[in-house]
Order: C-alpha cells, then sequence, then structure tokens
C-alpha cells in the first residue's frame, strides 16, 4: 500500500497547510526526551533481541489487555499460555473492534514506524504482518537499543525502585549508545506503611542501604543513603504514583511513635498512615531539592480494583482507573510548606481525573517564582487521558491558565519498546492546534516563530529544565 493513500500518511491529523508546516518543518525532527517510563533497564543494557511482535507489543502492556478482556476474549490469549502467534492473531482480531480508542491510532502509528508497515491490522493482514514483523525484529537493526535510535529518542528516564541496584544502568554508562538512559528514584512503597508488605519492604531497603532501619530517624537515613547511590549512577529526577498528596498535621514524637508500632508488627490506623506520609514525603522532597532534582506527582489513580484478578496476576495488570480524590487543598499545602522553607524543587503535577485538569493548571502558577523557566511544570495528559481529546484539554488548560511555551511536553509511561511513535502522536496534535488558530486568525501567521515554540515545547524546554 502506498504511504500516500494509506489510513497512516504524511499529514496524519494535520488539517491544513499550517499545521502541516509546523509539524514537517519543524517538530518531526526533534529528539525525544522521554523522561517518564517503565521500560525495563534489563532489556537496554542486554540489548535483548524479540522473537517476534508479541513479545515487544503485547506482552506487558496493560492497554490492550483491557480492550482484548472487554471485547471478551479469554485471559489465556492475553497473559496465559497460548502461543505468541495466537496471542497476536487475537489482537489482530480484536484491533478493528477498537475504532475511536487511542489504541487503534496506536496500532497503526507503531506498526508504520517500526516496520514500514501500512496495512489496516485486521484477521486478513495478521499473518503476512506477523510473518513480516518477526522477520525484521530477528535481525540486528531491531535489537533494543536500535529501536530507541530508530525513534531519535535522546534519552530516556526508567522508573526504579530504591532497592534496586541499578546494575544495568551502570552496564550503559559502561559501553554507552546514542540514547542516555537514567534511573528515576520512586519511593513509593516505603510511604504506604499500611500495606501489608511493609516490614517486608523495609528488610529489602536495609539491604540495599546497609543501614539496620529500627525507628524512623533510621528509615530516613536508609532513604538518603539510597538518594545519594541513585544520585552518583545519573538519577536526576524522582517519582511518585499517589492517590493524592498527604499534608496533615504531625510530631516529631508521634511520627516516631507511628513507626514504632508498624515495625514491631502492630497495625497503624488510616489516620496515622496520612500523618506518616505526610513527614516522609516532606523529608524526601526537601532531600530532592538539596541534590538539584526533579519531583514528579502522578495523582488521582485508584489501583486495584478488582481483588479477584489482582490474587490471580499481580498489580499493573489492567485492573486500575480513574479516582475522584481531593487534590487541591493538600497539594497547596504540601508545596507552600517545602516553599516557605526555599527548599521547593522542581515539580511536575500530573493529574488522572480530568475534572482536576484546572486545578493542576492553576496550582503550578502558585508556586513559579520567577527562579527557573517553568519551575513547576503541569504535566502532560497522563494514563487514561494520553490520547486525542485528553492531551487536547491538557494543552488548553495550561494554555488558557498558565503559559504553554513552558511546557516541558511529552513522555511515553509506557512499558513496551513500540511506544515511541506517542511522542509523534502529541506533536502532530499539538501542531494541529496551533495551525488550526492560526487558519482562524487567531494567531498571526508567523510560522518562524510560532514553530520555534513548537520545537521547545517538543524538546529545547525538556533540554534545559531536566539538564542530562
Amino acid at each position: 500500500m502506498s504511504k500516500n493513500t494509506a489510513f497512516i500518511h504524511d499529514d496524519f491529523l494535520l488539517e491544513n497547510k499550517y499545521s502541516q508546516e509546523l509539524y514537517h518543518d519543524y517538530a518531526s525532527k526533534m529528539p525525544i526526551i522521554d523522561y517518564h517510563c517503565h521500560l525495563p533497564p534489563k532489556d537496554i543494557a542486554e540489548n535483548t533481541q524479540f522473537e517476534n511482535i508479541t513479545q515487544v507489543w503485547i506482552y506487558g502492556d496493560h492497554y490492550k489487555w483491557r480492550a482484548l478482556r472487554t471485547l471478551g476474549v479469554d485471559e489465556k490469549f492475553i497473559t496465559g499460555n497460548a502461543s505468541d502467534r495466537e496471542k497476536f492473531m487475537k489482537w489482530a482480531e480484536s484491533v478493528p473492534y477498537t475504532m475511536r480508542n487511542p489504541l487503534y491510532h496506536w496500532t497503526h502509528l507503531e506498526l508504520a514506524r517500526y516496520f514500514d508497515v501500512y496495512e489496516l491490522l485486521n484477521p486478513k493482514s495478521a499473518e503476512t504482518i506477523y510473518q513480516e514483523t518477526s522477520s525484521l525484529l530477528d535481525s540486528p537493526g531491531y535489537r533494543c537499543r536500535s529501536l530507541l535510535e530508530k525513534m531519535n529518542v535522546e534519552t530516556v528516564c526508567t522508573t526504579d525502585d530504591p532497592v534496586d541496584t541499578l546494575e544495568y544502568h551502570q552496564k550503559v554508562a559502561k559501553n554507552p549508545f546514542s540514547t542516555k538512559m537514567a534511573p528515576a528514584f520512586r519511593p513509593d512503597k516505603a510511604l504506604f506503611i499500611d500495606s501489608e508488605g511493609y516490614n517486608t519492604y523495609l528488610d529489602k531497603l536495609e539491604n540495599a542501604s546497609g543501614v539496620t532501619i529500627d525507628s524512623y530517624t533510621d528509615l530516613c537515613d536508609a532513604l538518603k543513603n539510597r538518594i545519594a547511590y541513585f544520585h552518583a549512577n545519573g538519577c536526576k529526577i524522582s517519582d511518585h504514583g499517589l492517590t493524592c498528596i498527604s499534608a496533615v498535621p504531625f510530631s516529631e514524637n508521634g511520627i516516631k511513635a507511628i513507626f514504632k508500632k508498624k515495625r514491631t508488627g502492630a497495625p497503624v490506623s488510616e489516620e496515622e498512615a496520612l500523618k506518616f506520609q505526610s513527614s516522609l514525603l516532606l523529608f524526601l522532597a526537601e532531600q530532592y531539592h538539596e541534590k538539584g532534582w526533579v519531583q514528579q506527582f502522578h495523582l488521582g489513580a485508584l489501583r486495584n480494583n478488582n481483588s479477584r484478578m489482582l490474587k490471580k496476576l499481580g498489580p499493573d495488570t489492567g485492573w486500575d482507573s480513574i479516582g475522584d480524590y481531593s487534590q487541591a487543598e493538600s497539594l497547596s499545602k504540601f508545596l507552600n510548606t517545602l516553599d516557605t522553607k526555599d527548599k521547593l524543587a522542581k515539580t511536575i503535577l500530573y493529574n488522572l481525573n480530568p475534572a482536576d485538569n484546572e486545578i493542576m493548571a492553576t496550582m503550578v502558577g502558585n508556586f513559579n517564582d520567577g527562579s527557573a523557566k517553568g519551575k513547576v511544570q503541569y504535566g502532560s495528559a497522563w494514563w487514561f487521558l494520553d490520547q486525542k481529546d485528553g492531551m487536547t484539554k491538557q494543552i488548553n488548560a495550561l494554555s488558557n491558565m498558565g503559559v504553554l511555551s513552558c511546557f516541558i511536553g511529552m513522555l511515553t509511561d509506557s512499558r513496551s519498546f513500540l511506544s515511541f511513535p506517542r511522542h509523534e502522536y502529541f506533536r502532530r496534535l499539538l501542531c494541529q492546534l496551533f495551525g488550526d488558530e492560526i487558519q482562524r486568525g487567531e494567531l498571526p501567521r508567523d510560522m518562524e516563530w510560532i514553530g520555534k515554540l513548537v520545537q521547545d515545547i517538543c524538546y529545547n524546554n525538556a533540554k534545559e529544565y531536566f539538564k542530562f
């Protein structure tokens, strides 16, 4: 099929000459800084070669899994023991039914960009596409590192627990290639004191840090030790996935008593857990500021809703949804406490509930004090919102209530090496929004200046912000 007549063509999503010029002349060739993803560092370090497209495309992709389950596909063909070929065929059968879900666009963008496949994926084309893509994946130019290079990925930040050894980051540092891989510090398990496996986790943290954790002070020392270790291994970012920010009053002695209670095996109450999280989160945020890190807060996910399937398959397997938590007041208190001490690091806020768009867009303005361009950022549309409508609404909220030209742009938040066309998807939508307003006379036809703003949002702002 000709690229010009295919569904995914050069001007996909670009509806006029202005959006087309902005994308092709300014956005398309900018490198990618993917500052938040869940790619396995081991695969990058070992330059893994996948045997077929199922392994690189369907394994671990809970977006696809949710759609397959909704369409009545048996779990055998999703996370079960069906063959890779059978799993791909079930996905191919399902794709035509996903129209108007972003999966339909992503599927065909990814086939086009990585494999030069412009046929629509359906039962008729499935066998040919499976064979063609699997054959390419078996060649040297399709190992993990080549997949990143093919998409012009300059930097990728993985998501790493404080107990991680970072051995794979060290291997890449010793054997570098054109994409820089950096860790991101994700200490959520240390915050969730009311979780069933908390003490078991602290035992792992003891081993990683070399600090015996008998007290709250010990815990802070252990985390400080791991922050220093991460920093020495190129980390410049922290990340938290929380329902909402905890910012309730607490006393130092009270926190010590709560921690001692948990460490001896006694349960803690919900109120005690919130006090503990409030204290430890402030401690961590001050450490990030001291190191000059960027801190990220992903807020609003209601996780692991299906207890039966959680028990069967574990977390991060497609049973999460948007939560309706109250965000504004506690978030303001948390940021203000840090700002009052002059210990507020560069901060990125992400919301999962679209009802919070304007809250986040206005919250960042409260703490942008002129000390750095876009110091506090309203992060890109995340998870359920990283689709055409969600991204457009996030961009519009930031435009209307903040300064879009300071925005640090898109990320993949993905576990798949084939997800990087999501940056292209975002860039095309961004150029279409600008191009549409130029066409309607709402923006001047100053293509050079608007082209510069587009390039800044796609790449330059992130380059300056993170200083990788």
